[in-house]
C-alpha cells in the first residue's frame, strides 16, 4: 500500500514521495507502539488535534525518511499498523491543530515529538530555539509561531521487542518490617569502583556487578531506591554553564529507561539489572517522577505533552490558560484530573512492575498527585485507582508526603497502603543530635515508628521510612562537619538548597585535622546512624554514607555530574571502621524483632501479665512523668523495651520474642550516671551497642545490675541487654566512668554548638 501525504517546512507545503510502507487501520490500544511478532501498532491520544502524523527516521535517526497521515480516530486515539515495521524503527509524532496560546493550545506540527509511551528513547536533545513552539525572537509574550523544523535537535522514538528470558526470576518480596532501603544514583554508586569493568561504571550493568551487590548484602539492604531512571532532559540554563540535570528529576518519558545509564543501548540490560539483585535478594525500588515534565513553565521547550494535548496533559491556570498551575517548583504540574493522563500514569506503573519487573515505586512530590482541584485530597482518584489495581496494590508504595503548593505537606496523611518519607523524623533526630533542647517527647514518637501520625488512620509502624540524610540535602559526614551549605559549585551564587539544614560542624566549619573535632564528628556519625537502625519502622541509608562521602558542604548537588556526587570506594581506615558499625547494626536489627515491630507500643502488660511491652525512663532509672516529657533542658532519654511482650505472630502463628532491652541517648556535653532501672526478672544487663566507641568489638560488656549507674558519655547512645545469667564476673558495684578513646575531651569551642 502506498500514500501520499503533505509536508510543511518553513512555512511551505510539499507533497512527499510516495510512501514505501504499507498502512492499515489498527487500533487504539494499548496506547505507543507495539510490537506484536508481525508488525508494529501505533496510538497515541490527543483529544483537540486535527491532524496528526506518524515520522519514520534512518537507523541514524538524522533523516526523517516518511511521514504517514494517521487517517484513524476511535475516542480520541489516532492510530494505524504497519505490517512492515520492526523492532528498532526510530519514529516520533508531528500534531496538528490550533496555536492559541491564550486558550491553551500549542499545536505545533513543525515541532517533532516524543511518544508519551516509548518504550525507548535514543539520542539527546540539541538545544536549539528551533525546540520552542513559539519564536524565540523579540518579545516572548507574542506567543508568536516558530515554524523551524526541530526534528534534528530532538531524540528519537525506537521501537522495541520485550522478549527477555527472566528464568525463574521471582520478587523478592521482603516485609517491609524486614525492609532496609539504599537510596543511590546508578551512576554516581559506581563511577569510581575500582572493581567495576570500565565499561560497565555508571550504567545499570555496574550496578549489577557481583563488587557492588556483595558490598550491598554485606551492608544488610534488602532493596535499592534508585534515583529517576526514566529518560530525562538536562535543560538548557545547565548545559549552557557546563553542568547537567544529576539526579534526573526532569522526565519526558515514563515508559524508557534513561539510555545514558546503559553500557549496551538495549532496555535488556535494565531487565537483567533487576534478574540479578533479585537472585541477591534485593529488591529495586524507581523513585518517579509524575508530578511535572521536563517541558517547564509556558516559556518552556516543547518535547511532547505541550505539542500533543496540552490543555490535557496540564494544569493550567483557570483565569489566563497560557500559564501553568505548579505545585512543584519546576514549570508545570501533570493534570491528573484527565482519565487518559490517570491512564498514562497507571500504565507507566504497570510497565515497569509486569515488564521491568521492579518491586515498588517512590512517588516524588507525592501531594501534587492528589490534588483534584487545589486541595490535597487522599481520596482522590489516585488513591482510588492504586488502591483497586491487582498489580499496584501488591508492590511497595512510597510517598514524598509534600510538595511546594497551598496545604501540600502532607506528613502522616497518606491512606493505608502507602509508607511515606518522614520528613518529622529526620528533623527531629537531627535537631535532637544537634543539641537542641525540649525534644525529648519529639524523640519518643520518632524512636517508636510515629503513631502520632500513622496509628489512628489504621497504619503500622512501618508506614513510616525514616531518615536522617537522603540525596536532598547533606550527606551524613557535611552534616556533621558543615553548619551551612556550600553551593557554589552550582553557579546560582549559594542561593539554591535548604537553609535550615539542623546540622553542626561540631566547631569548625569544613574539613580539619583537629583530632578532637574528628573523633566528635565520627561520635556523630554513629548516633545518628544508631538512632537510625534502631528506631521502629523502615530504615533508609543514603548511598555512600556508609563510607564517609561528603559534598564538600553542598546540600543541593542536582546538577554535579561529577566527583562532588560519585562515590569514592577508597575510604579512610576510619571510614571502613564506621562501615563495619553500620553493617553490625543493620545485622543486630535484622536478628531482633523487637526493633522491627508491626505493631505499635501500647504500653501495656505482655500477654502473661508482666511488665509494660515499653517503659521510658528518666536518668535516676525511674519512668518518665508527664511533665518531664516538656523539660527544655531535657536531652537524655532511656526506653525500656520488652522483647517478650511484643505481641505478635509470624507467619505460621507462633509467637514472636525476643531480649529485653534498654536504650539509652544523651545529647548533653557532660557524662550522664543513667540509672539501671528495678524492673522484673531484670536484674542485670550487659552493654551491647555504645557509640562512645568507634568499634563495637571494643565496647566494654561489663554487666551492670539494676539499681546501679551505667555512665553514659556525652553525645552518645547506649544499648543494654537484659543478661541471661548472673555468672561470676558481673561485677555489682558502681562502675566507673567509662574511658573511651573516641570520647571528645570538655572543650568549650568543640561543645559551643549552635541550636535554633
Amino acid at each position: 500500500m502506498t500514500m501520499r501525504g503533505e509536508m510543511r517546512v518553513d512555512g511551505r507545503t510539499d507533497l512527499m514521495p510516495e510512501f514505501r510502507t504499507a498502512v492499515w487501520r489498527g487500533g487504539p490500544a494499548p496506547l505507543g507502539a507495539v510490537w506484536d511478532g508481525a508488525g508494529v501498532n501505533f496510538a497515541l491520544f490527543s483529544e483537540r488535534a486535527e491532524k496528526v502524523e506518524l515520522c519514520l527516521f534512518d537507523a541514524a535517526g538524522r533523516r526523517e525518511t516518511e511521514r504517514i497521515a494517521m487517517r484513524w480516530q476511535t475516542d480520541q486515539v489516532w492510530h494505524c499498523y504497519l505490517p512492515e515495521a520492526r523492532p528498532g524503527l526510530l519514529y516520533g509524532y508531528r500534531v496538528h491543530g490550533p496555536y492559541d496560546p491564550k486558550r491553551g493550545l500549542r499545536f505545533n506540527p513543525n515541532k517533532l515529538l516524543l511518544d508519551p509511551y516509548a518504550r525507548q528513547i535514543v539520542g539527546g536533545v540539541r538545544w536549539s530555539d528551533a525546540l520552542f513552539a513559539y519564536r524565540a525572537g523579540g518579545a516572548k509574550e507574542d506567543f508568536a509561531l516558530d515554524r523551524r523544523d526541530s526534528a534534528s535537535a530532538m531524540p528519537k522514538c525506537r521501537v522495541v521487542a520485550t522478549t527477555f528470558p527472566w528464568g525463574d526470576d521471582r520478587p523478592p518480596r521482603i516485609p517491609w518490617s524486614d525492609t532496609v532501603i539504599y537510596e543511590a544514583h546508578v551512576k554516581g554508586l559506581t563511577a569510581r569502583h575500582p572493581e567495576v569493568a570500565p565499561a560497565a561504571r555508571g550504567t545499570y550493568a555496574g550496578l549489577a556487578s557481583d563488587p557492588i551487590v556483595e558490598h550491598l548484602q554485606r551492608l544488610g539492604v534488602t532493596a535499592i531506591e534508585l534515583m529517576p531512571v526514566h529518560a530525562f532532559i538536562d535543560e538548557r540554563r545547565l548545559i549552557d554553564h557546563g553542568l547537567r540535570n544529576y539526579w534526573g528529576y526532569n522526565s519526558i518519558g515514563y515508559f524508557a529507561p534513561d539510555m545514558r545509564y546503559s553500557a549496551t543501548g538495549s532496555i535488556n540490560e535494565f531487565k537483567s539489572m533487576v534478574k540479578r539483585l533479585h537472585a541477591a535478594g534485593i529488591e529495586v525500588i524507581l523513585d518517579v517522577v509524575y508530578n511535572h515534565t521536563a517541558e517547564g513553565n509556558h516559556l518552556g521547550p516543547t518535547f511532547s505533552f505541550r505539542g500533543i494535548d496540552n490543555a490535557s496533559y496540564y494544569r493550567l491556570a483557570e483565569a489566563d490558560p497560557r500559564f501553568y498551575v505548579d505545585f512543584t517548583g519546576c514549570g508545570n504540574t501533570l493534570n491528573m484530573t484527565h482519565p487518559r493522563v490517570l491512564q498514562l500514569l497507571m500504565d507507566s506503573l504497570r510497565y515497569w512492575v509486569c515488564e521491568m519487573r521492579v518491586d515498588g515505586f517512590r512517588f516524588d512530590l507525592a501531594s501534587a498527585l492528589a490534588r483534584e482541584l487545589y486541595q490535597v485530597n487522599r481520596l482522590s482518584a489516585f488513591f482510588d485507582v492504586m488502591h483497586q489495581d491487582p498489580v499496584l496494590s501488591q508492590v511497595k508504595l512510597i510517598a514524598e508526603p509534600w510538595d511546594l503548593g497551598e496545604g501540600g505537606y502532607q506528613v502522616g496523611n497518606f491512606p493505608v497502603g502507602w509508607t511515606e518519607w518522614n520528613g518529622k523524623y529526620r528533623d527531629s533526630i537531627r535537631a535532637y543530635w544537634k543539641g537542641e533542647g525540649g525534644l525529648i517527647g519529639e524523640l519518643g514518637y520518632r524512636l517508636t515508628g510515629s503513631s502520632d501520625l500513622y496509628e489512628t488512620s489504621g497504619r503500622r509502624p512501618y508506614a513510616s521510612v525514616n531518615f536522617v540524610t537522603c540525596h536532598d540535602g547533606f550527606t551524613l559526614a557535611d552534616l556533621v562537619s558543615y553548619n551551612s551549605k556550600h553551593n557554589e559549585a552550582n553557579l546560582e551564587e549559594n542561593r539554591d538548597g535548604e537553609n535550615n539544614n539542623q546540622s553542626w560542624n561540631c566547631g569548625v566549619e569544613g574539613p580539619t585535622g583537629d583530632p578532637a573535632v574528628l573523633a566528635l564528628r565520627a561520635r556523630q556519625r554513629r548516633n545518628l546512624i544508631a538512632t537510625l537502625l534502631l528506631s521502629q519502622g523502615v530504615p533508609m541509608l543514603l548511598a555512600g554514607d556508609e563510607l564517609g562521602r561528603t559534598q564538600r558542604g553542598n546540600n543541593n548537588a542536582y546538577c554535579q555530574d561529577n566527583e562532588i556526587s560519585w562515590l569514592d570506594w577508597n575510604p579512610q581506615p576510619q571510614d571502613r571502621e564506621f562501615f563495619e558499625f553500620v553493617r553490625a547494626l543493620a545485622a543486630f536489627r535484622k536478628d531482633h524483632p523487637a526493633f522491627r515491630r508491626i505493631t505499635f507500643f501500647q504500653g501495656r502488660p505482655d500477654r502473661t501479665g508482666g511488665i509494660k511491652d515499653i517503659v521510658w525512663l528518666a536518668p535516676d532509672g525511674k519512668e518518665m512523668t508527664d511533665s518531664e516529657w516538656s523539660h527544655v533542658f531535657a536531652r537524655s532519654l532511656g526506653m525500656f523495651v520488652a522483647g517478650k511482650a511484643i505481641a505478635e505472630d509470624d507467619a505460621r502463628g507462633r509467637p514472636i520474642v525476643d531480649d529485653d532491652f534498654i536504650l539509652l541517648l544523651s545529647s548533653h556535653n557532660d557524662v550522664v550516671p543513667f540509672m539501671i532501672p528495678s524492673l522484673p526478672n531484670a536484674s542485670t544487663w550487659t552493654v551491647v551497642v555504645d557509640t562512645s566507641y568507634s568499634d563495637l568489638r571494643a565496647v566494654d560488656h561489663r554487666r551492670y545490675r539494676s539499681g546501679t549507674r551505667f555512665p553514659l558519655q556525652p553525645q552518645s547512645l547506649a544499648l543494654l541487654k537484659r543478661a541471661e545469667s548472673i555468672g561470676d564476673s558481673i561485677d555489682s558495684r558502681p562502675a566507673p566512668a567509662l574511658e573511651s578513646k573516641a570520647a571528645a575531651p570538655a572543650n568549650s569551642r568543640i561543645v559551643a554548638r549552635q541550636s535554633g
